[in-house]
């Protein structure tokens, strides 16, 4: 375990917690260590303290600071909230933020982190929050937060995205029965063996996460791209992120897609291929977003901007290349993915073996989690799902789609959040122009224009 510490803080310490202090010294022999792959010249001149020591240091700041030690003015309303976070290496900012310490780092020492079964326990815990034994936040699908809002997967609960939590780092994969088809970025080279397949009496299943988010949309793309209808040439059903590997080896289905580490696994035990990684068909795109409800945003406005500076923290530190070990290590566990630190190695370094003969070392398209703005909520991402949900008649086209984005995306708490590590964002809340594998472009000036190009829809 590793702990950030701000010096200059530390020189205000009082006499108790300057002896805890010595003692973690003492522990170390006497000896300070930056941290493997930290930066020492970065914006809060980051310290690292190693293993012993840390736990004693920890709580000698906590008690100097009970706000936090980088708290300026009054700190948080409150110490803690309960978040959840389903098993997927793109949950890490969330768990390293609780591992190393960044959330007791902003006044929130008392933060749990909360595996959950699938995205609808998450969905439902967030419906009851924490005071009916539920949850107050998420490590969440970007749709989510709005279908929530919107009232279209249940009980109306009002939602707010405070960061996104990353860009890239889904997959989908294939069943080795389809290594022939040599299916990639066209999905439409898996038209033959489906209507193979099919026309022989099988039935060909294909998995999501769940309905209307990140991974229902990817794979309708990617299949819709092919000339492959979602709705009508496939059968789409939905598995918790974490039993995919094992359905398809029960051979209950065709294809998946899902997020990392599930498809490097997949490969591992040579059960098929990944045909594409997401950023593939497109480059940096939005994934999971960091949200609570808004409720709890409203009541603690200063904890909401604490808590999401020590997300944003925990994005950076999992950013720096000489940090992905000690990262696959920590959200490896059995409290975490409870899968091998190779599977969850490989592909955040950039090393994509796809099981299929073809390898993507240093691959542009792995998993970021803080570098280029992945951190930042674009309000023009939030569209593109929206749009994409309208597509497949998830959503009515009569959405107000610049209302709901107003009221759920808190790009400002993310501006606020980010200050306090000393940075900024980017200059507007749309990144503009994005442009897809199969050549279609999304302007968010324009979705209309974006339906009317593509072929297969349900709108």
């Amino acid at each position: 375990m590793a702990f950030n510490i701000n010096f200059r803080a530390l020189e205000w310490l009082p006499a108790k917690a300057g002896c805890a202090l010595r003692a973690a010294e003492i522990n170390r022999e006497g000896q300070w260590e930056m941290a493997e792959g930290d930066n020492p010249n970065g914006v809060n001149r980051r310290g690292m303290l190693k293993t012993s020591g840390t736990a004693a240091l920890l709580a000698a700041v906590q008690q100097a600071f009970p706000s936090g030690a980088f708290a300026a003015g009054a700190g948080p309303e409150v110490t803690g909230a309960k978040l959840g976070f389903i098993a997927l290496t793109d949950a890490a900012p969330l768990i390293i933020a609780k591992e190393l310490g960044f959330f007791a780092k902003y006044g929130m020492p008392d933060v749990q982190v909360a595996k959950q079964a699938s995205w609808g326990a998450t969905r439902d815990n967030l419906v009851l929050g924490s005071a009916g034994g539920g949850i107050d936040g998420a490590h969440i699908l970007t749709p989510m937060p709005y279908l929530l809002t919107l009232g279209a997967i249940g009980k109306a609960t009002p939602m707010s995205i405070l960061a996104r939590l990353n860009v890239n780092g889904q997959g989908i994969s294939v069943s080795k029965e389809y290594l022939g088809a040599k299916a990639d970025l066209s999905s439409a080279k898996m038209k033959g063996v489906i209507a193979q397949r099919k026309g022989a009496g099988k039935k060909i299943t294909m998995a999501m996460t769940f309905p209307g988010g990140t991974h229902d949309l990817w794979i309708r793309y990617w299949l819709a791209a092919g000339g492959i209808d979602p709705d009508k040439d496939v059968e789409l059903i939905t598995i918790p992120p974490p039993q995919m590997v094992a359905n398809m080896k029960a051979d209950t289905m065709d294809a998946f897609c899902v997020g990392e580490p599930w498809n490097d696994q997949l490969v591992a035990q040579q059960l098929g291929y990944t045909a594409v990684s997401t950023g593939q068909m497109w480059m940096n795109h939005p994934e999971k977003s960091f949200a609570m409800r808004s409720d709890w945003v409203a009541k603690y406005p200063r904890a909401a901007v604490a808590i999401t500076a020590a997300v944003l923290e925990a994005q950076r530190w999992a950013d720096n290349p000489g940090n992905i070990t000690r990262l696959a290590g920590a959200i490896a566990g059995r409290d975490y993915l409870k899968c091998p630190i190779t599977d969850i190695a490989d592909r955040l370094q950039g090393n994509f073996t796809m099981g299929d003969g073809r390898k993507y070392p240093n691959a542009p398209f792995k998993m970021k989690f803080w570098n280029g703005y992945a951190s930042f909520p674009y309000k023009s991402h939030d569209l593109w799902f929206l749009t994409e949900n309208q597509r497949w008649g998830k959503l009515p086209m009569s959405l107000d789609t610049k209302g709901a984005i107003a009221k759920v995306n808190r790009s400002d708490i993310w501006r606020k959040a980010a200050a306090m590590l000393g940075g900024k964002g980017p200059a507007s809340d749309s990144r503009g122009v994005e442009k897809f594998f199969d050549g279609k472009t999304f302007d968010p000036a324009n979705p209309k224009a974006y339906l009317a190009s593509l072929a297969i829809k349900r709108a």
